[in-house]
């Protein structure tokens, strides 16, 4: 160390606020605005058109109070938990099946497409006829929403896994399933976690047509019925619940389970 370094020494960097900070900052900015703008509409309409936050949130505390509420949001929790657990395990094998052979890829694309295609009120329409007014309507919807959105997603996670690897483990003569289990499946867990959180998410708003149409309790189905008798204010009440409960879930499991397992990357 010199004398002009001892005499001038280099300035000393503050540590400016974390960027989790900022972000809260925005998101918190971003739900006062949406509350305001949503104040300043119901202003101006109708009750049984918009209520306002005041009246959804009572709305909400009176509902939290009725004996059935505890089993309605049970209900389309346990039925969306049981969809997307089926699809997971249906969906996951069959990506990597189909992503490490060509010829399963081929015969079965189409199939896929159709899957993709078909809208999830069909679905529900199908599963009322199949299954009635039953737990298994809701959670056959789900599963057919959410399991082509994870096979495809493990499918093409499965396609660009690294050949080298591949033709090292033959090399060394892997079996085809320890092939399976030991390159294909961590290289395409962040494709599975991609498509597993969106199809959690579509797996949320199914839930709602299914138990609308064939279940006699659930958040659809009380859904149906205020929207039946113009209680507006149950209706937003409900949606905002189902809301915070997927971001629940999703913030509390699926994220932080994602966080664990990609621990090792570089942010």
């Amino acid at each position: 160390m010199n004398r002009t370094t001892l005499m001038n020494p280099a300035p000393v960097r503050r540590a400016g606020p974390p960027a989790w900070a900022g972000l809260v900052l925005t998101r918190v900015l971003l739900a006062l605005a949406f509350l305001a703008l949503w104040v300043f509409a119901a202003s101006r309409m109708p009750t049984f058109v918009l209520p306002g936050p005041a009246k959804v949130w009572n709305a909400l505390v009176a509902l939290a109070q009725t004996p059935s509420f505890l089993h309605d949001v049970g209900m389309t929790t346990y039925r969306v938990a049981a969809g997307f657990l089926l699809a997971t395990l249906v969906g996951t094998p069959l990506g990597l099946a189909l992503g490490s052979s060509r010829v399963l890829a081929r015969v079965f694309e189409p199939l896929l497409a159709v899957m993709n295609t078909v809208s999830s009120a069909i679905w529900a329409v199908f599963a009322i006829i199949w299954f009635g007014i039953s737990n298994a309507t809701t959670i056959f919807v789900v599963f057919m929403t959410a399991m082509p959105l994870i096979l495809t997603n493990v499918w093409q996670g499965a396609r660009n896994v690294d050949k080298q690897w591949i033709d090292l483990a033959r090399s060394l003569r892997f079996s085809r399933a320890r092939i399976l289990f030991r390159i294909h499946l961590p290289s395409i867990l962040p494709y599975f976690f991609s498509g597993a959180r969106l199809a959690f998410g579509f797996g949320w708003r199914v839930s709602l047509v299914a138990e609308t149409l064939g279940s006699s309790d659930g958040i659809g189905y009380r859904l149906r019925q205020a929207a039946d008798l113009v209680q507006t204010d149950q209706v937003f009440a409900w949606t905002l619940l189902l809301v915070a409960l997927m971001l629940a879930l999703e913030g509390g499991i699926l994220k932080p389970l994602e966080r664990h397992l990609f621990r090792w990357k570089p942010l």
